[in-house]
């Protein structure tokens, strides 16, 4: 699934980023950015890998939350200069387009008579 594969490479990213956060915020900011991150991922693929559409939507809805989970916790990282400007203005597009996509595919099983 495409929006599984924009999600994979947008967690890469935000691990690759966050190497870079203070060692203090290892289990602050920098776990909980990474934990919400890769959560994205697994609920789009737990959802797949359920039986139908309505228990997809449900994993996709979870993996929407985590995905605004991470774009604030993104804005929080660039507001306190843990993350420069630059990078952020790189990953948050990625992380907007995964929002775009998961919503898209919730409004496609939701018109599919769920």
């Amino acid at each position: 699934m495409k929006v599984w594969q924009m999600a994979h490479a947008t967690v890469l990213g935000i691990y690759s980023l966050s190497r870079r956060f203070p060692p203090e915020e290892r289990y602050g900011i920098t776990a909980q950015l990474r934990r919400s991150a890769v959560s994205i991922g697994s609920n789009i693929a737990e959802g797949r890998g359920r039986g139908g559409d309505l228990d997809f939507a449900h994993f996709l809805q979870n993996a929407l939350g985590s995905a605004n989970e991470v774009q604030y916790l993104l804005m929080l990282a660039r507001d306190l200069d843990l993350l420069a400007r630059p990078d952020f203005a790189r990953i948050d597009p990625r992380l907007e387009e995964v929002r775009r996509m998961l919503l898209a595919l919730l409004r496609k099983l939701r018109g599919s008579g769920f």
